[in-house]
């Protein structure tokens, strides 16, 4: 059979563009996007994108050029999935919550050519332009028309043309898109932003895209014709795959208040339903379960415990910008289901196995690369290897091969344990292992445990200089709303008492600081790195303050 092997037939390149054409081809009456009173079907949606790539040509953008878009949840988001690299330019999805000088290192690191703009984002990229070296040409700047934010946003009339205007006057719905000439053409770049101050530029290719794609849907049973209401930014990761995975199936992607089966977000947002007031109907028999994926951090048992009570069927999983989407999930088995809640709610906070496109994941010995035992003890660096992984960092050759190695593993930097049925479970962040005396403390581990206590709505722990230990744990926490009115609050010593009667002594954390709110990333990663500076600021714990 040596004669036998690729042909032009069965190598088109995979991409997840295709996904579209085929929702219209099929669905073309169904609705695609909901966005306040604005509904278009999967046939409308086909022939925007056309009339975006077809407009990005005529204006000079080539294969390979970045576009990028500063925009919310709105339609245009959604469009710009396919329409730009349609035309065969790279989108560049940038975070609304970043400051003007962040937006211009990354405007100026990826070379954009051209930036859509969401009107109230406007001030934002405005202020980011001029910080701009004089040698980089500035991008075009095109901003997105918004009917429903007229009276908040800038006037749109001194550009010289808007999204919508650019559709119609330059956009050809019979565009014959820009297909790419080999699967690992890039297709995104994406920015880490995260819990870190130095972001880095992610590229991932098409290939990667159409297989995060598939296997997101595959793991987590999306059915045909969901409806997804999106509470997770489509700049994160481009929205962990799912703006062209609700194509594949034909859903229908909700920007708005809407009754809807599925939905994607951190477990912060977990945690705002289960401390949330019910709503009038939660509790009408015609309520559908309303199926969460969760990622992002590893979620309190005790907040997937609370939102399971609720009706909420949560899915969890695990996976990097550099992933593209979840590459690890929870699988669930059906003899847990027999299991008390609470010990459920704690084997679902692993973050488990494999999904079915990746090609192996493991927890290895960062200085010898050789696998952890099994036992849910030993703790190694968590390593993944298959096809969605990221083609490298953007113009920085060294990171890429300090985090892509020569033994074929993509390293993540995340701190785990092996269990001995082969699930996964994170136990840190490298740089937020908490080092006391001698003893590695799992920031994550104690967090879990503050979560429990019937007080706390948020929870982070982070090192403290110590004077005697070198360092040890330092909790800040905020209070549930309806418990900031009560005149009776736990102080700082009842939290550390109450810790000490549930974990080991030394994981205990030795300060407690009460926040209003913990800052946290657009996506509702608490900011770590904030924490630990003003942990650092507050100065080494004395021997004289020592419990």
């Amino acid at each position: 059979m040596d004669e036998l092997g690729a042909n032009a037939a069965n190598s088109a390149p995979l991409t997840p563009l295709g996904f579209l054409e085929r929702a219209a081809l099929v669905h073309g009456d169904r609705a695609s996007v909901v966005y306040r009173d604005t509904v278009y079907t999967w046939d409308q949606t086909l022939r925007r994108c056309l009339r975006l790539a077809s407009a990005l040509v005529s204006l000079g953008i080539s294969p390979g050029d970045v576009v990028s878009v500063l925009a919310p949840n709105i339609p245009a988001m959604y469009e710009m999935h396919f329409g730009v690299p349609m035309s065969g330019a790279v989108l560049n999805t940038i975070n609304t919550r970043l400051d003007p000088r962040t937006v211009s290192v990354l405007l100026r690191h990826s070379s954009s050519k051209l930036v859509f703009v969401d009107p109230l984002s406007l001030p934002i990229l405005l202020s980011a332009l001029p910080l701009l070296p004089a040698s980089h040409p500035p991008p075009l700047v095109v901003p997105i028309d918004d009917p429903y934010e007229q009276e908040q946003a800038p006037p749109l009339h001194s550009f010289p043309t808007t999204y919508e205007r650019l559709l119609e006057e330059k956009g050809d719905p019979g565009f014959q898109w820009v297909r790419p000439r080999s699967e690992w053409d890039p297709m995104v770049l994406n920015y880490t932003s995260g819990t870190t101050s130095a972001p880095k530029g992610v590229v991932h290719c098409h290939r990667g895209l159409f297989l995060i794609t598939v296997d997101s849907l595959v793991d987590w049973s999306v059915p045909p014709h969901p409806v997804f209401l999106w509470t997770l930014p489509m700049f994160h990761a481009n929205g962990w795959s799912f703006p062209w995975g609700v194509a594949a199936v034909a859903g229908t992607n909700v920007c708005l208040r809407h009754r809807c089966t599925h939905m994607c977000g951190a477990p912060v947002v977990l945690n705002m339903l289960a401390n949330s007031p019910p709503s009038p109907d939660s509790d009408s028999p015609d309520s559908a379960p309303v199926n969460v994926l969760t990622a992002g951090a590893p979620p309190p048992a005790a907040v997937l415990h609370r939102a399971e009570k609720l009706g909420f069927r949560v899915s969890h999983g695990y996976g990097l910008t550099e992933t593209a989407g979840l590459a690890v999930s929870c699988a669930w088995k059906g003899e847990w289901d027999r299991l008390p809640a609470l010990e459920r709610a704690r084997l679902k906070a692993r973050q488990g196995v494999r999904t079915p496109c990746m090609a192996a994941v493991d927890v290895v010995d960062a200085a010898t690369g050789r696998p952890v035992p099994r036992d849910g003890a030993a703790v190694g660096e968590i390593v993944l290897r298959g096809g969605c992984i990221m083609l490298g960092y953007l113009k920085d050759a060294a990171a890429t091969a300090q985090a892509i190695r020569g033994d074929g593993w993509f390293y993540t930097g995340d701190v785990g344990v092996m269990h001995p049925d082969g699930y996964l479970e994170i136990k840190d962040r490298s740089k937020d292992v908490i080092i006391s005396g001698g003893e590695n403390i799992s920031s994550v581990e104690v967090e879990s445990i503050l979560y429990g206590h019937p007080a706390v709505d948020e929870a982070a722990v982070v090192a403290r200089p110590d004077e005697f230990w070198g360092e040890t744990p330092c909790a800040f926490v905020s209070l549930k709303k309806q418990q900031e009115k009560k005149q009776e609050q736990p102080t700082a010593e009842e939290v550390i008492a109450w810790c000490r009667e549930r974990m080991p002594h030394y994981m205990v954390p030795k300060t407690v600081i009460f926040e209003d709110e913990l800052p946290k990333t657009s996506t509702g990663k608490i900011q770590k790195y904030v924490l630990r500076s003003k942990a650092k600021q507050m100065g080494p714990r004395t021997t004289s303050s020592r419990m």
